[in-house]
């Protein structure tokens, strides 16, 4: 599989896809695609990277795996194409977002692009799927690349704004250097978390907004 990734990420991720193990990768994902239908599309299989270049990286948002369901997956975690059913936890993300930004209008699209392109890096854990499986690719070394890519923004870039939302997401952030960046917690949006009280009220998008103003950079235009 030929690596759909863009030349900024390519030469700041140069020695990490440079190993033996991500070409086995790519030869891994192939077969998949091959063998049946995953997701998302391959030509978006690095969208979370190319529609945010590594030196506008303002937030990073951590999630697990794409939408397993037939054109729901766009490449960014957490996102949904146009005109596609606002899934459950996104829909909990909204309500929070709303009630945190005091805002009467919620999103009715969730395509997640416009925070991409602001410098929201939407990274999932694994970047690809098979249909109607979720976690399906969990055998794959996405989670090693992935990890890679954290680590890399944690040692060579300052000021980024972390949200790691629920235990898979703060297992996968707990080697972000705390001293540079800021890194906020919260139970996971989907609907069992958030009825247990773990997710509404965190107030992540103000208190991002607030640590980027007072960085001296952009604030994030959530809605």
């Amino acid at each position: 599989m030929q690596i759909n990734l863009n030349p900024e990420w390519q030469s700041f991720l140069s020695d990490e896809i440079s190993k033996p193990y991500f070409s086995n990768l790519l030869q891994e994902v192939d077969k998949e695609y091959a063998s049946g239908t995953c997701f998302p599309p391959k030509e978006l299989i690095f969208a979370a990277f190319n529609k945010c270049k590594p030196d506008n990286v303002k937030v990073v948002i951590i999630g697990q795996d794409p939408y397993h369901g037939e054109g729901e997956a766009n490449g960014l975690s957490f996102s949904v194409n146009d005109g596609v059913r606002i899934p459950p936890s996104l829909r909990n993300i909204n309500r929070e977002l709303c009630e945190d930004l005091e805002s009467v209008f919620m999103p009715t699209s969730g395509n997640l692009e416009a925070w991409a392109q602001q410098g929201v890096l939407l990274l999932n854990a694994g970047l690809t799927v098979r249909k109607d499986s979720a976690n399906s690719h969990k055998h794959l070394k996405w989670s090693l690349f992935t990890d890679a890519v954290i680590q890399k923004l944690s040692d060579e870039k300052e000021g980024i704004v972390f949200l790691l939302w629920g235990a898979f997401a703060y297992k996968k952030g707990s080697k972000i250097d705390r001293s540079k960046h800021l890194v906020l917690e919260s139970g996971h949006p989907s609907p069992m978390s958030a009825n247990q009280g773990k997710w509404f009220g965190n107030k992540h998008f103000s208190q991002t907004n607030t640590y980027l103003k007072n960085r001296g950079k952009q604030e994030i235009k959530w809605i």
